[in-house]
């Protein structure tokens, strides 16, 4: 049995991987990542009654209980990353560069300076000397937003829901009397909950009204608040009433302007070559050929040729075999050969 440090959200799958680990006969010390907990006007972090439920838990499964504070580190890697690639009119996930740069960089490196030989959180997710593989249940599988782990951090990692589904791990929550068995799943952007997109960004980036221009008529057809808060493919939230809906399909972050068509089949909306950049592989690079690709958490898995574009890997070339609307750059396509995530890149522009 080994000694491992568990990442403890105050939810109910970290709460679960908890106790699994416990009754493998792990020695196991509970871990809240405090990464934020800044209140915004009109908006409560729920940093306080979390890390409350995460050290509840634990007392409940008789292990250790610590708070690692990366709040500094993690406005550095994530919040501020997050906030730049908005404003380069891009759509990020920070729950891609969160996974990278806290939790299986920042808490793995802490754990084992503290004594641990493993982590483990409660992703749905499975790993195997260092590779990665999709959790057994396709719908909660979370190997999308894992795929720029390291082999290395995935050695020393143990993803214990790996092998259960939603369902179970609620049952098991239950019949083990845990806290957290019937709390709600937070939503939202990672480190903040409840709080949209749109209420976070304009706490820091200053914005101004700009025009929505048709863009088969280059008519103006309504206004917006700032084209930062506007990603493709987007439908609600324009306001422009009658007729049949619009659809985003670009934009000018120079010019502060919003591209809009009435056609689901504008061009603008529907990617079927991808170029990749800021490539990451977790063992050694695939060869040129035939995989599997997501371009979005919960998407499908579309069939794809791969090409590598130059000789240090750093861009790759995705043909899919059928277009996919709304690909924005920005987000993260993961590539997959069958079960197993090899990793993935940052959607460009073309």
């Amino acid at each position: 049995m080994a000694r491992v440090f568990v990442g403890m959200s105050g939810g109910v799958d970290s709460s679960v991987a908890a106790a699994l680990l416990v009754e493998q006969g792990h020695e196991v010390t509970g871990v809240y990542m405090k990464n934020w907990s800044e209140d915004l006007p009109g908006m409560h972090c729920p940093w306080a009654e979390d890390v409350a439920d995460a050290k509840r838990v634990a007392v409940g499964l008789g292990i250790d209980f610590q708070v690692f504070d990366f709040q500094k580190e993690y406005k550095q890697n994530v919040v501020d990353y997050m906030i730049r690639e908005y404003q380069a009119g891009r759509t990020p996930n920070p729950d891609v560069m969160c996974n990278q740069e806290v939790k299986f960089k920042l808490f793995l490196e802490a754990a084992l300076a503290a004594g641990a030989e493993y982590i483990a959180t409660g992703h749905y997710a499975r790993t195997n000397e260092g590779r990665l593989l999709q959790a057994r249940d396709d719908n909660k599988d979370q190997t999308y937003f894992l795929y720029r782990v390291t082999s290395e951090a995935l050695a020393k990692t143990m993803f214990p829901l790996g092998d259960f589904t939603k369902a179970e791990v609620r049952e098991m929550a239950k019949e083990r009397g845990l806290w957290t068995a019937s709390k709600k799943e937070s939503m939202g952007i990672c480190f903040v909950g409840q709080v949209g997109i749109r209420e976070f960004l304009s706490e820091y980036v200053e914005t101004s009204p700009g025009d929505i221009i048709d863009q088969q008529t280059g008519v103006v057809v309504g206004r917006h608040d700032g084209a930062i808060f506007y990603t493709l493919g987007q439908r609600h939230g324009l306001n422009i009433g009658g007729g049949l809906p619009y659809y985003v399909v670009g934009k000018d972050m120079a010019k502060n302007e919003v591209y809009v068509s009435r056609s689901i089949d504008n061009e603008n909306l529907w990617r079927k070559e991808l170029t990749l950049a800021d490539v990451h592989w977790i063992g050694q690079p695939p060869k040129d050929g035939a995989y599997q690709v997501r371009v979005r958490h919960r998407a499908p898995l579309i069939d794809a040729e791969v090409a590598h574009m130059n000789d240090a890997g750093e861009k790759v070339a995705v043909k899919l075999v059928e277009p996919q609307r709304a690909v924005a750059p920005g987000q993260s396509a993961v590539l997959y050969d069958g079960k197993e995530c090899l990793g993935g890149g940052i959607i460009q522009t073309d």
